[in-house]
């Protein structure tokens, strides 16, 4: 048989243990698309390897995409600061070349 061993399966299960997902609270057949209705409240559900469970409450889609996505609320780390580009309206202008000190120019 070509079956699954036990560990690989649980070891699979595990990694999906805890898993977030927001659910639109609305009346109707059940879970519809969050892009349909943005301002309606969510449900935070959480997995426990065989149910979703409630886990939080959310006034909105944005609010829950805080909540599900918590690292995309940080800011971001500084990075390098980008060159301007030349002069010119062309899609393919090329960056300023730093200016050597005494340069011909006045």
């Amino acid at each position: 048989m070509d079956d699954e061993p036990l560990k690989d399966w649980a070891e699979r299960r595990d990694a999906k243990l805890g898993r977030l997902r927001a659910v639109p609270v609305v009346s109707g057949d059940g879970p519809r698309g969050s892009h349909l209705q943005p301002d309606a409240p969510r449900v935070i559900e959480q997995w426990n390897g065989h149910t979703w469970e409630p886990h939080a409450f959310a006034a909105s889609l944005a609010d829950a995409k805080a909540i599900l996505y918590p690292e995309a609320n940080e800011p971001s780390p500084a990075g390098p600061v980008p060159k301007p580009l030349g002069s010119g309206t062309g899609k393919h202008r090329r960056l300023q070349a730093p200016e050597p000190d005494g340069g011909g120019r006045t």
